[in-house]
């Protein structure tokens, strides 16, 4: 996963509404894709030019422009100014560590947050943020990393096959379908972190070692960008299922307060995996310190067992001439069956305390 907070010095001083990116240069070009379509009409190409926009601005169809990759401050202001995008609604598109949030400018509405994928190894996220503008027939998305993790082919494919109400309704059912592919996509990155941490729990009661540590503070780190990128999208949906704006209608309402309940599933599903993080933690620390006491116990036994042995070998170890048992026949052979029948008393009485 990438850096959780990026590089944002570059706009210091800068006028408010200033368009400058903050992110990482992605190495895809800029494509911009428009979808136009009615209950019985569908088009869908790939536009040269941002000119070609202008010509679906007042079109009484749903017009879908899917803008990948943000990183060329020039696309963004021109179709801004197309559309009559707010300078700061612009400056936001280009800054990547915005948080989840929804603005609302009577005429349309802006809408940010995270889109969230599984990497191409299969562990760990891909993330990347995407910027919905819904107008009266028209919904604008700005996808920071272009195609990588691209969640609305989905959408696309049900608009193409003209499967289910998305080809009937409006430019607000479309706004929610996109909300609910990026949703969606939270439970698949939730199914993929259950099973590393089911696989890190039992690594974690059979043999802990370093690199478990290292995997349960990675899965920790992981945990705080989703609940970063889903708390406040809780509000943002919220928001709009209220239905304030005149741009929602009430036939979209319950679809989006379906979004809501399955946000708050997300948010329920992460606060259970943090709880469950910080519980491997603490156990992963009395294990260490567990297996520091059987050690310590065990050197403390051998210690013990030779602290008297070393004292009779001290006292027979003396150079003195008249020492009584100098000139005993079987004095050294006295001496080891002492020492090692002292050696098993002490044995058999720390396995009667069960200190063994």
């Amino acid at each position: 996963m990438r850096k959780l907070i990026k590089k944002r010095s570059i706009k210091s001083g800068l006028l408010p509404g200033a368009l400058v990116y903050v992110g990482d240069k992605s190495a895809v070009a800029v494509q911009v894709t428009i979808i136009d379509y009615t209950e019985s009409v569908f088009e869908e190409r790939q536009i040269q030019s941002l000119d070609e926009c202008i010509l679906f601005r007042e079109s009484p169809s749903v017009t879908w422009i899917n803008v990948d990759a943000t990183h060329q401050v020039e696309i963004v202001q021109k179709l801004g100014d197309c559309f009559g995008i707010h300078p700061l609604i612009q400056e936001d598109i280009l800054n990547t560590e915005q948080r989840p949030k929804l603005e609302d400018f009577g005429d349309y509405l802006y809408v940010v947050l995270k889109m969230l994928s599984i990497n191409g190894n299969g562990d760990g996220m891909v993330a990347e943020q995407v910027s919905l503008i819904l107008g009266p027939n028209f919904v604008i998305s700005f996808q920071e990393e272009g195609k990588e993790g691209d969640l609305f082919e989905v959408v696309r494919e049900r608009l193409r096959s003209s499967k289910g109400k998305l080809r009937k309704m409006g430019a607000d059912y479309l706004l929610y379908a996109l909300l609910d592919a990026i949703v969606d996509g939270y439970f698949v990155i939730l199914e993929r972190l259950g099973e590393r941490i089911e696989v890190l729990e039992e690594e974690l009661l059979a043999n802990p070692s370093q690199l478990t540590l290292q995997n349960i503070h990675t899965l920790k780190r992981e945990m705080i960008f989703l609940r970063k990128s889903v708390w406040p999208l809780r509000e943002v949906i919220s928001g709009l299922q209220r239905g304030e704006s005149p741009l929602i209608s009430e036939t979209t309402g319950p679809y989006l307060r379906d979004v809501y309940d399955h946000t708050i599933q997300v948010i329920d599903a992460v606060e259970s995996f943090r709880d469950m993080l910080a519980g491997m933690l603490d156990i992963y620390l009395s294990s260490i310190s567990n297996r520091l006491n059987e050690v310590m116990k065990v050197l403390t036994i051998i210690a013990t067992i030779f602290i008297p042995l070393t004292f009779i070998v001290g006292v027979y170890g003396m150079n003195f001439k008249l020492m009584p048992e100098l000139e005993w026949r079987w004095g050294y052979p006295a001496v080891w069956l002492l020492m090692v029948g002292l050696a098993g008393m002490m044995l058999m009485f720390f396995r009667r305390k069960r200190w063994l």
